[in-house]
Formats: C-alpha cells, sequence, structure tokens
C-alpha cells in the first residue's frame, strides 16, 4: 500500500472534519466504541473494494503480507516482539481465547477486582463455574487517593490457590490507570500469571509489553488508536503461546508450515473473514500520529490535559470533588454525581442528555456511593467548550430537579 507520509498531515483548521461524526452532536464518549477517521476509512474501503474484485487473489496471495506488515507497525507501537502478537476483533475477544485456553481445577482461584470490565468479568464466571474454580474479588474503593490502594486491594485477596489474576489496565467504569506494572511484578515473584485487558491502553498511554510483563495482553485497536472496528490484538509471552488456541479451530491447528508459529498460524485464518480492520491499523498509527507535531507523545499529552481540565469543569459545576489524582487519569476522567442524583435512573439521564441537549456522555451505575458517574472522554477531535457547554446543562438539570 502506498505511504501516505506528510498526506496525513492536518491540511484544515476543523480537525473535527477528519470525521464523519455528526457534527450536531456534542460527542464526549470516544472511550465506548472509539471513532475511525475518515482518511482510514478510505483505505478500508479501497482494500475491501480489491477484495471483492477478486476474492481468490486477495485471500491466496494478498492479504498475509499485508496483515504482517500492520502487525509489525502495531509491534513498534506497543514495544513488543511481533511474534508474540496476534490479531483479534476485540480485547474482549483475546480474554475470552486465553480464559478458555487454560485448565483450572476446583481448588484454585481466579483473583480479579470489582472495577474489571462486566464482559471479561463474565468470562472469569464462565470459565470458573465450567471448572469449579472460585472467583475472589479484591475491593478496590472509589474515590481513591493514591495507585497504593489498589495494590494493596489486589494483593491482599492473593492465596496459595490464586493461579491467575485478570486486570484492566484503564478501568472501564472509573476511568483508572492501575499500576499495573508494580501489580504484575509483584504477582510474578508469587508465580501467578496475569492477564491485562487492556481496551483503552494502546493510544491513551505509551505501552511496552514485555516492560509491563504480563503473561497475557490483549488490547483494543478502534478505541485510541481510531482504527476501523474490528480491531484488536493479543499479546501472548513466548513460553505460554503452545497452550493458548483460538475460540474458532481452524485450518491452522494442523497446518504443516514452518515458518510462522502455531500460535500465529492459528489466530491469523479462523475461517473467512473481512481482515482489512486489521490491515489498516498501521494506517491508522500513522494518520494519528501525524495530526500534531510532536506525533503520539502530543497527542497523548493534549487528551490527558484536556481530560483534567474537562473534570475540572464539570466538578465545579456538580461542587463535587476530583474522585482519584491526576496522575490516574488518561484520556478519560470520571466525575461522581451529586448524591441528590443517586436516585436518577442513570439511561433516563443520558437518554435526556442526548435527546434535549445533543450531548453524548457515558453515565454508570456504581455500587457504592457515590451511585452514579458521568465518564467523559478527550479525544483530538474535542475542545474545551464541549465540556463547559456540558457544565452549563447540568448546572440546569440540578436547578431543575
Amino acid at each position: 500500500m502506498k505511504d501516505k507520509g506528510d498526506g496525513f498531515r492536518l491540511q484544515i483548521p476543523n480537525i473535527r472534519e477528519l470525521w464523519s461524526i455528526d457534527p450536531n452532536i456534542t460527542f464526549l464518549n470516544h472511550g465506548s466504541f472509539g471513532a475511525c477517521p475518515q482518511a482510514v476509512l478510505s483505505i478500508q474501503q479501497q482494500l475491501r473494494a480489491k477484495l471483492e474484485a477478486e476474492p481468490v487473489r486477495f485471500f491466496v496471495r494478498e492479504w498475509e503480507p499485508l496483515i504482517d506488515e500492520s502487525r509489525h507497525q502495531l509491534a513498534n507501537f506497543v514495544g513488543a516482539d511481533e511474534q508474540d502478537l496476534v490479531f483479534v476483533p476485540n480485547a474482549t475477544t483475546g480474554v475470552n481465547a486465553v480464559l478458555r485456553s487454560l485448565h483450572f481445577c476446583a481448588d484454585d482461584e481466579l483473583l480479579t477486582t470489582n472495577h474489571e470490565y462486566n464482559a471479561c468479568r463474565n468470562a472469569l464466571d464462565f470459565v470458573a463455574r465450567r471448572s469449579g474454580a472460585r472467583v475472589v474479588v479484591g475491593k478496590i474503593p472509589f474515590p481513591l487517593e493514591s495507585p497504593q490502594q489498589v495494590i494493596a486491594a489486589v494483593l491482599e485477596q492473593v492465596s496459595s490457590k490464586t493461579k491467575l489474576v485478570l486486570l484492566d489496565h484503564i478501568t472501564s467504569h472509573t476511568g483508572l490507570i492501575l499500576p499495573i506494572q508494580e501489580l504484575v511484578r509483584e504477582l510474578q515473584v508469587r508465580g501467578i500469571d496475569t492477564l491485562i485487558d487492556g481496551s483503552h491502553a494502546p493510544g491513551t498511554i505509551p505501552l511496552n509489553l514485555p516492560d509491563i510483563g504480563a503473561t497475557y495482553y490483549s488490547g483494543n485497536c478502534h478505541k485510541w488508536l481510531c482504527a476501523p472496528k474490528g480491531a484488536a490484538f493479543l499479546y501472548v509471552r513466548r513460553d505460554k503461546q503452545p497452550e493458548i488456541r483460538p475460540l474458532t479451530i481452524s485450518h491452522g491447528a494442523n497446518s504443516p508450515r514452518t515458518d510462522k508459529s502455531p500460535f500465529q498460524l492459528e489466530f491469523d485464518w479462523m475461517g473467512t473473514d473481512d481482515p482489512t480492520a486489521y490491515i489498516c491499523v498501521a494506517e491508522a498509527i500513522k494518520f494519528m500520529g501525524s495530526l500534531l507535531p510532536g506525533g503520539w507523545d502530543e497527542l497523548r499529552r493534549r487528551n490527558h490535559e484536556l481530560a483534567l481540565q474537562g473534570r475540572e469543569l464539570l466538578c465545579d459545576a456538580l461542587k463535587v470533588l476530583p474522585p482519584c489524582p491526576e496522575s490516574m487519569i488518561g484520556s478519560m476522567a470520571v466525575i461522581p454525581m451529586p448524591q441528590s442524583w443517586e436516585n436518577r435512573n442513570f439511561v433516563s439521564v443520558r437518554d435526556e442528555l442526548l435527546d434535549n441537549f445533543a450531548i453524548e456522555v457515558y453515565l454508570i451505575p456504581w455500587e457504592e456511593q457515590p451511585k452514579l458517574l458521568m465518564r467523559i472522554s478527550a479525544q483530538i477531535y474535542n475542545s474545551i467548550e464541549e465540556y463547559e457547554y456540558l457544565a452549563k446543562v447540568l448546572r440546569k438539570l440540578m436547578v431543575d430537579g
């Protein structure tokens, strides 16, 4: 594929025009599903046209080198060896592939936290019920004052029966960057494997997967990397790869090829599918890194600072305190809603904001005080004026009751 080079650099003043997002919506929920730039979608459409023009040629001769090149660029971005990465449709699929490949017994304990993403917690519960293993939950407080509270909440639940720990790198509901590297190190000392759900991490914080040291790591590319939907990756430490099988067993299971590992041969081809989202990951990394003079470092810093500014505005408007240190925030920030809102239905509030004020923002019920949380996202197409507008609307809703 042609190298776009500097052709990807922003040429127009309104950066939001590079996306297809409805201009009438104040879109503050990039974190849920991401949003793919038009330039990357255009490349994907070209690939799809090429696929459909000659499907046999594409699948027999062309797709694998394109996948390999995209994986090479992704490996560089996350600091990994490309031999240790495979593409999967989403981070949840990667977590499921690991959990359903491993074998547990009735005496085993599988440890997670009360901040774990619901889909992955369901997968953990499924394999526990199937094997008779027990799920143990570390209670991370929220609000909290320090990453040390996270470390303490996890380690105090470790026992001689703990076989695996499942952790979010950045929590979905509370937007916390967990101290994953420190936790992995402490768990490794105890001989415990770690499975990290890195759904929000790629593109939000710098990654070097070998330095993190997790046994398994699954991350999305369609969120903060802004690749097309259906693009994610699974990293598996080299010594563990023979154990991990894809959810769909296909031709790779008995492939005679020796140029790639069985791990990649199995995951790379699980049956006829549209691989263009995977191929476009490299294009998304290049595109997003070209938007600001400082590349990805400047983009991540800009989004982090905007998330903090938005949080400050909203906390002031709602007269609540920030629930965590600034160091635990990436490109998302969570604001605890006032106690007077705890009986409001989160779906009703969400729908009112969208239907009456054209604001798309994430609201989450929480198990303890505060009972209702609001999560804002900050992507390059967002501006401080959007959070000011949300703050104004929330003040109005507080007055109106």
